[in-house]
């Protein structure tokens, strides 16, 4: 790949301060706003990718305060190359679009070829989408020519050829490499020499001009070779190696292509350590065999776990048909024996008992499981993140897998449960849906690559780009239903489309299509797929499931108001389509615009007490609370917590809720009862719903449900400490 890639970073921080800056607010001010922009190019300059971050998202809200479009062009830009450079690409191009759309607003020439071009470099190398590259670099070409910026004009001209080469239209990248050869002086480096004497290699190899094309590609060769000039020198000896190939200089070839290796896997290695370094590793090599034998029992741990799943699930089906049985007996006594009040009013309390049973059961297992799920995924992500080299690892990506699996599972029955006894009620988040559809795509990523599918998103430019409902249900819908589609397609693909339908009033109706290529579904079985473990088609082979997701999707959409649609074809696949509502309130934009800034870590250290018995989850909490550099001590149980609270201070407690010897609520109580108002937060596998009235009587802050994100677990220790502090202050 060029490495004129990223050139125009360097472009940004050449036109941050030019003069067509048109003030809204007063000039010190600006001033603030242009700053914090030139220290976010410094940080992404140094690949602090987190400060970067962190200080364009705050020029970005000033931006927005000064409705100056040209700083909001320059730092959505800013971002966009943040999540470029990280692999978001997804989050690449939404930022670099809406920087594009305020440079169209403010007129500014060179932001729009700078982002342009950022757009065909993205499509072309990245996505390998050669069309939609090769559109923007021309878009960017037009605009650079509009302000004769030389070098600009020279390397996206020079990416062109590259392009049209590469796909091998030598005739539409012909004029364009005439150009280069005729302006090459505006190159003006060494690097570009390599690439421009190696693409007329290429082309003359392509008219059989042989001794020209060898001359091209030795010159490209025989350039000094800096350390910058690796990939370009790599790419010259690949060609070369081509050529030689092609006229028959076999055994010359092979060593050019020798060399072409050599160089890459220096290359590799190096982008390998620099990885390694932006992720922070630290861990040593004894102190990740120490854990490996702690990670294997919990693998069979969860291997157990999952097959008393299956007996779950018998049980559940089991008290399902005792429970309708009793109901059916109950209906049938009160039509022919009205006179007997007191019979049927003891079938109603058994009913009833059963009822309760089968809630309390659900609950019960639902927390056995969840406790061991927690220590599963917990260890599983310490090792993906502070062993990078292990991402790759089809043994961490499948114990990872098969514990989500199982919690998947888990909520599942839990979430049938609560929609048949209307306790689900829909919530009013804000909400950006191509962050919401990104997070579903990569967590689905192992699935797609078990069965060789590429997932494709499309999502509409006109929906806004916050909006208000209940994303958490919508991500359940999308989960459900891409999920399935992986399930049954392999080789294929599975398409998320998103449309504006239409606007009433505050609310934009979003059109959802989920298509894929698989195997389909037969005419005769598609009105009984939404039905509760309804399995279809299925071969031995086939992915086992528990047949609730179709009908979990269905209640769901019920609670939006909305219904599925379903098209199928045997053999050509499946489309499920939908359409909801969702609020659009600009007037919040503002708070959420400071949320983009990814750090969430504090800059005070705080000392948190962790009152757990179970000792895999204390050792995945203390590291998860310890990477955010809090100070941590972990107790067993609440004894221990009340004899450690009499000789130290805590800012916060996390607290368990089923212990031995004295359980997290009332231990909670002690506490309150020692006048120690220290916040406590309940981090516990119960289901919140039920321990919320029982948690907040004995005195606890928040509740925390296992296994769970820890930016949310930090979002809420920050709040919680910080009230506390401040409340104490006050007093």
């Amino acid at each position: 790949m060029l490495q004129y890639k990223f050139c125009f970073l360097v472009f940004v921080c050449l036109h941050l301060f030019c003069p067509d800056l048109s003030a809204q607010n007063s000039a010190v001010t600006i001033e603030t706003v242009k700053n914090l922009t030139q220290q976010s190019c410094d940080y992404l300059d140094e690949t602090n990718y987190e400060k970067s971050l962190k200080k364009s998202g705050l020029a970005l809200k000033y931006a927005f305060d000064l409705k100056n479009d040209t700083l909001i062009a320059r730092n959505y830009n800013i971002i966009g190359i943040n999540f470029h450079d990280l692999g978001e690409l997804d989050k690449a191009v939404f930022f670099y679009k809406k920087a594009l759309f305020y440079a169209e607003k403010s007129n500014i020439v060179s932001l729009k070829t700078m982002i342009t071009s950022n757009l065909g470099n993205l499509y072309f190398f990245e996505k390998k989408m050669y069309s939609e590259g090769i559109t923007y670099y021309k878009q960017s070409l037009k605009f650079g020519q509009q302000q004769k910026y030389q070098k600009e004009i020279a390397i996206t001209n020079l990416n062109l050829v590259w392009s049209y080469f590469k796909i091998g239209n030598f005739k539409e990248g012909l004029p364009y490499l005439q150009y280069i050869n005729e302006h090459q002086n505006d190159l003006k480096g060494k690097s570009d020499d390599i690439a421009l004497n190696f693409l007329n290699g290429m082309y003359w190899s392509h008219q059989n001009e042989n001794r020209k094309a060898d001359q091209y590609f030795l010159k490209a060769l025989s350039q000094n070779k800096s350390v910058d000039d690796k990939q370009d020198l790599s790419y010259a000896y690949l060609e070369y190696s081509k050529f030689l190939d092609k006229i028959g200089k076999h055994e010359q070839a092979y060593d050019n292509l020798v060399l072409y290796n050599k160089i890459t896997d220096e290359l590799f290695n190096k982008s390998k350590l620099k990885k390694a370094s932006k992720a922070g590793i630290s861990l040593e090599l004894a102190e990740y065999k120490r854990h490996i034998e702690k990670i294997e029992n919990e693998k069979t741990s969860q291997t157990q776990s999952l097959k008393k799943s299956r007996i779950i699930v018998i049980l559940f089906i089991l008290i399902s048909f005792i429970l309708l049985f009793l109901i059916v007996t109950l209906i049938k006594n009160i039509g022919l024996k009205k006179k007997h009040n007191l019979e049927l009013l003891e079938a109603k309390e058994i009913a009833e008992e059963a009822s309760t049973l089968k809630t309390q059961f659900i609950s019960t297992i639902s927390h056995e499981l969840r406790t061991p799920l927690y220590g599963v995924v917990g260890i599983t992500n310490m090792l993906l993140e502070e062993h990078k080299e292990l991402s790759q690892s089809q043994h961490l990506s499948a114990l990872k897998f098969s514990a989500r699996y199982l919690l998947s599972l888990v909520n599942d029955i839990l979430q049938i449960n609560k929609i048949e006894e209307n306790k689900v009620v829909l919530e009013s988040l804000t909400f950006n849906i191509s962050d919401e559809i990104t997070v579903i795509r990569n967590s689905l990523s192992f699935l797609a690559q078990k069965n060789n599918n590429k997932i494709n998103v499309d999502i509409d430019e006109a929906i806004p780009e916050y909006l208000i409902g209940d994303k958490l249900r919508l991500g359940q819908i999308l989960m459900n239903l891409v999920s399935n589609a992986l399930k049954f397609t392999k080789d294929g693909e599975v398409e998320i489309i998103v449309k504006l339908n239409k606007i009433e009033g505050s609310f934009h109706y979003l059109d959802f299509l989920i298509k894929d290529n698989g195997v389909g579904i037969a005419a005769v079985d598609q009105n009984k797929i939404f039905e509760k473990f309804v399995q279809v088609g299925r071969k031995d082979e086939d992915y086992q499931g528990t047949g609730l997701g179709l009908s979990i999707v269905k209640r769901l959409l019920g609670l939006f108001g909305s219904s599925i649609t379903l098209e199928s074809d045997l053999g050509a696949g499946t489309s499920f389509s939908f359409v909801i509502p969702f609020e659009h309130d600009p007037l919040k934009t503002r708070k959420i615009i400071e949320n983009i800034e990814v750090d969430l870590t504090s800059n005070d250290i705080y000392k948190i007490l962790i009152v757990e018995d179970n000792l895999i989850n204390q050792l995945v909490t203390k590291k998860i609370i310890e990477k955010n550099n809090f100070i941590c001590k972990v107790v067993d149980d609440g004894f221990a917590a009340l004899k450690i609270l009499e000789k130290e201070e805590f800012d916060l407690i996390l607290m368990d809720i089923n212990m031995p010897l004295m359980n997290g609520f009332e231990t909670t109580k002690r506490i309150r009862l020692l006048e120690i108002k220290t916040p406590v937060v309940a981090l516990t596998a119960f289901d919140k719903d039920e321990i919320t009235h029982e948690a907040v009587s004995a005195g606890m802050n928040d509740i925390i449900v296992k296994p769970f994100e820890p930016v949310k677990l930090f979002k809420i220790l920050n709040y919680l400490i910080t009230e506390s502090k401040s409340a104490k202050n006050a007093g």
